[in-house]
């Protein structure tokens, strides 16, 4: 199954994929007729499906089926049909932000701030736990931009606007009061939920697995590699604070962790010496998510 999925995509592969991902997003909600619930599966189908051409963008996939195959699993396995409203914009909001901070003309990614603070803060606005994803930006600018203080002031200025806009309309509508949810910075508890987590385990052994052996062999990758793996792990970083501080048993928040985890393991069964081990390990892959999946319908304990 490697060798197959390990063959190049042509331009047919993505909107296959993206049917696909249709067709898991209409069976998990063909029973519910609950308008958010549609508006939520509406927003997470468009925000994954952006995250298919974000494998070009990253371009660490090598053009295979391998990574976009992962992810298609990883979006069934932990996708649970009714998605909260934040975590679905967030998911949007993420590969949107990708994609414009993965263009290659540099004049695009500098000009489009701007709009990259206006979708953070839209994006907190919907899910403040997501706060971390603004840290990542910055942090992105400090290593990428050569007029850090403009860049990191077109940021600020995209936020501000969309800041404005929530609070006129909020006051213009009457609402008056404050909700202590968007101050997610106190409080916080350390993830005690393990139950249905301890199937990710093998998952979670192979990408520790996979970013050490990245670090490993760090000198023998090109620039332009290491510099995207590290975008990439930053990125992923930022989704694991939120996650580690506020996920509790809301396990679709493992959802903003597909798209990184996918490059990041395909990667690592494309670089491994044996094939016995490419094989066993996209198995073991398969198998520990699927029963994840099972875990959530099912007490296996």
């Amino acid at each position: 199954m490697f060798r197959l999925l390990s063959k190049e995509s042509n331009i047919f592969s993505v909107p296959v994929y993206i049917g696909i991902l249709l067709l898991i997003v209409i069976s998990f909600n063909i029973l519910d007729f609950n308008t958010l619930e549609i508006i939520s599966a509406v927003i997470t189908f468009g925000g994954v499906a952006l995250g298919y051409f974000c494998f070009n963008a990253v371009a660490l996939n090598y053009q295979t089926h391998l990574p976009l195959f992962l992810y298609t699993v990883f979006i069934f396995a932990l996708y649970p049909g009714d998605l909260d409203i934040g975590i679905a914009v967030s998911l949007f909001t993420n590969s949107i932000i990708l994609l414009l901070l993965t263009n290659d003309n540099i004049s695009v990614r500098n000009f489009s701030y701007i709009l990259v603070g206006s979708i953070l803060a839209l994006n907190f606005i919907f899910l403040p736990t997501t706060w971390p994803m603004s840290i990542f930006v910055i942090f992105h600018i400090i290593a990428t931009s050569d007029r850090i203080g403009l860049h990191i002031f077109r940021l600020f200025f995209g936020m501000l606007l969309v800041a404005l806009s929530y609070f006129g309309i909020a006051y213009f509508l009457g609402m008056n009061s404050w909700n202590l949810a968007y101050f997610p910075f106190t409080g916080f508890k350390i993830q005690s939920h393990f139950d249905h987590l301890l199937w990710l385990t093998p998952v979670a052994i192979l990408l520790i697995h996979a970013v050490m052996d990245h670090f490993r062999n760090f000198n023998k990758k090109s620039p332009n590699s290491r510099f995207k793996y590290t975008f990439l792990l930053v990125f992923s970083l930022a989704q694991l604070i939120t996650i580690f501080l506020y996920m509790g048993k809301t396990f679709e928040y493992l959802l903003l962790l597909a798209l990184p985890a996918s490059i990041i393991l395909s990667r690592m069964l494309r670089f491994s010496k044996k094939y016995w081990i490419q094989e066993v390990s996209l198995w073991v892959i398969i198998i520990s998510l699927l029963i994840f999946k099972l875990s959530t319908y099912f007490n296996f304990f």
